[in-house]
């Protein structure tokens, strides 16, 4: 990764956008830097677990992040840190919370996808 960008990503934080668009945002923010997980817990035999995650280089960015979400939806989420340094921060959704946000960013029964033509 060219270090401008690197350098770039580490210094995000706080971004005006307004409540009505924040979904649309957010799921870009998962399109970009998200993933999702799942998987059954082998310790209870009923409990399936489900993530949402979004990683960033910046501890404002994943702060603002979490502290909008949490006025948005009341949810809390932790936040982790991972890679060499410690320098990948990690702002995780685990089952009711993680299903909460994923509703809201995909809000809209429509799918949108890309078709190949032949």
């Amino acid at each position: 990764m060219c270090q401008k960008t690197w350098s770039k990503s580490k210094i995000i934080s706080e971004i005006l956008v307004p409540d009505k668009y924040f979904p649309d945002f957010l799921r870009g923010v998962f399109d970009g830097d998200g993933y999702s997980y799942s998987y059954w817990d082998k310790r209870w035999a009923s409990s399936f677990m489900f993530y949402i995650c979004f990683t960033s280089a910046s501890r404002d960015f994943i702060e603002w992040l979490r502290r909008k979400l949490q006025k948005q939806l009341g949810i809390n989420g932790h936040i982790t840190s991972q890679g060499r340094n410690k320098s990948c921060l990690q702002l995780k959704y685990a089952k009711k919370e993680a299903v909460i946000v994923k509703k809201y960013m995909y809000y809209r029964n429509v799918v949108f996808f890309f078709q190949e033509n032949s």
